[in-house]
């Protein structure tokens, strides 16, 4: 997915640029809250001054993350990878195993969240922040869905209890879709995203996973993606995709 996109089209004159945060997570630099601390490090300059939170770019100021100039204009990115078991959803090259090394992608991307590094699936990535921040706002209640392995038979007032919801960190889940595939086997969509959420509902109910697997992010589907590998997003599923995170 290559569609070119200007940071700027969507601010007007008067609203006197756009914030620096903004700014480097449209470069497809980081995301928002990553740029807060870029910015807090001192990081980030604008026409050669230090910024600071809450510094606004002007349309012809030249920025500068680490040393490195960003262009106002770049491409977007946005692909659907099948993560293997092992691969660690971080941007920290210091982690052996991060995804971004594992990818190697041509352009400066990021997860769309993360998935734990003993499940497998479904991840997306992208240079752009605006869509990260979006995906991730949890009042939207995307939903994601998993495949579950167990390491005992199921049974009928487990799925009930999954699927009502299950209290784990001081919270009860919110209800989901779950559907037996056979008997230590169940699908099951959530519309939210509590640290390893499925792992602590199953322990909770005296359950162990064996094998976690992502196979839907909203309208994006993992389909028969080889693990290891990544596509791009189409643009129809882009297009399905911008109105459910815009609605």
């Amino acid at each position: 997915m290559k569609i070119k996109k200007d940071i700027f089209e969507n601010n007007t004159p008067d609203e006197r640029g756009i914030r620096i945060n903004k700014y480097l997570a449209d470069a497809g630099v980081c995301s928002r809250r990553e740029a807060d601390r870029a910015v807090e490090k001192g990081q980030v300059k604008i026409d050669g001054e230090t910024a600071v939170a809450g510094s606004r770019v002007l349309e012809g100021s030249r920025v500068t993350y680490q040393g490195r100039e960003l262009s106002r204009v770049d491409e977007l990115v946005l692909i659907a990878f099948n993560k293997p078991v092992g691969i660690v959803c971080t941007t920290d090259r210091r982690e052996p195993d991060n995804i971004i090394d594992f990818i190697s992608h041509e352009k400066r991307i990021f997860p769309i969240g993360r998935l734990d590094k003993e499940s497998e699936g479904l991840i997306l990535l992208t240079n752009d922040g605006d869509i990260v921040n979006k995906i991730l706002r949890a009042s939207n209640h995307h939903e994601k869905e998993y495949i579950v392995k167990v390491n005992k038979e199921l049974t009928p007032e487990f799925l009930e209890k999954m699927s009502k919801g299950v209290e784990i960190l001081d919270t009860v889940t919110l209800p989901a879709k779950v559907e037996q595939i056979d008997k230590n086997t169940f699908s099951i969509v959530l519309t939210q995203g509590l640290n390893r959420q499925i792992r602590r509902m199953c322990e909770a109910l005296d359950y162990r996973v064996r094998a976690l697997k992502r196979v839907r992010i909203m309208n994006i589907q993992l389909g028969r993606l080889k693990s290891g590998t990544y596509r791009n997003v189409t643009p129809a599923e882009l297009e399905e995709l911008s109105r459910r995170i815009t609605e």
